[in-house]
């Protein structure tokens, strides 16, 4: 006995194509053709949220580019060329890190050093010369380099391709300007662990707390934010509010600072060592 699957599905009606033939025979024509799709997936009970997170984190993450999540230059820890074992040793310990850029006196990458490469010295003598100095050079990583304007779909790929975990980040004149890694790309994509200072609604990346004061999620687009918010940012150099935030402090802010940028006043609410994840912006015109 065969059965019509096309008119009746798990969570819908006799008559109706199922989220996925509507996937595939309705050709969505956008993105979120595409969301609206899945989050009806979700409501039929065919897939949880944590998938539908996953789907919607990597259709975003072809929307973003590496500079949108780059460790800026000030906050990536460097070995120098001409530093001594014990002279940097300590500092990759503290940091738990395990990939350092090596750069010489005029800012120019040697190389990668990778800190499970420094244990056999710590052991033995086989990385010493025969004059009992410690040679950098010998067990330096070839370094990849990525323009920031780079798509983080394109870069997520390419580091599947070539087997790297980091990638140095350079601005149009070729400066080093930050460093990007797997793991930060894959966390767009999966999310991080939340607290309680994170926004609940996933769908929602503008939340309202009162008449002047609403919650921002750093990667809010600034196309979307200029609509919601009625302002004139420029998308050209950056694509999310929080771009627009750390360029204007010139660093990584840490959680609480605040900054005035026009008649907004945005403070940071959660943030790491990488970046900036929820924003608090104020409109002072309102207030």
């Amino acid at each position: 006995m065969s059965e019509d699957r096309s008119t009746h599905t798990p969570g819908g009606k006799p008559g109706q194509k199922s989220w996925l033939e509507r996937l595939f025979s309705d050709e969505p024509k956008s993105q979120e053709d595409v969301k609206i799709f899945l989050r009806e997936a979700l409501q039929a009970g065919l897939l949880d949220e944590d998938a539908l997170n996953i789907m919607e984190g990597a259709i975003h993450v072809s929307d973003m580019k590496v500079r949108d999540i780059m460790v800026p230059r000030s906050q990536v820890i460097c070995v120098g060329a001409d530093q001594a074992l014990e002279d940097f040793l300590s500092a990759i310990i503290e940091s738990a890190h395990s990939r350092f850029p090596v750069i010489t006196e005029n800012d120019e990458i040697l190389g990668i050093l990778l800190a499970k490469d420094l244990l056999p010295l710590l052991l033995n003598t086989n990385g010493l010369n025969t004059a009992g100095t410690f040679e950098l050079k010998q067990i330096l990583r070839p370094a990849v380099f990525v323009p920031e304007s780079k798509r983080l779909n394109v870069l997520l790929q390419e580091f599947r391709e070539n087997r790297n975990h980091m990638a140095i980040v350079i601005d149009e004149y070729g400066a080093v300007a930050g460093l990007v890694t797997i793991e930060d790309v894959l966390e767009q994509i999966v999310g991080e662990i939340e607290d309680e200072h994170d926004i609940d609604d996933e769908e929602s990346l503008i939340k309202p707390v009162s008449d002047q004061v609403h919650m921002v999620k750093a990667v809010t687009p600034i196309e979307d934010f200029n609509k919601y918010f009625s302002t004139d940012f420029s998308g050209e150099d950056f694509d999310t509010i929080g771009g627009i935030v750390i360029n204007r402090f010139g660093r990584l802010p840490d959680p609480e600072e605040q900054i005035l940028i026009g008649d907004h006043q945005f403070k940071v609410v959660n943030a790491n060592n990488r970046r900036i994840h929820l924003l608090e912006v104020t409109e002072l015109t309102k207030a």
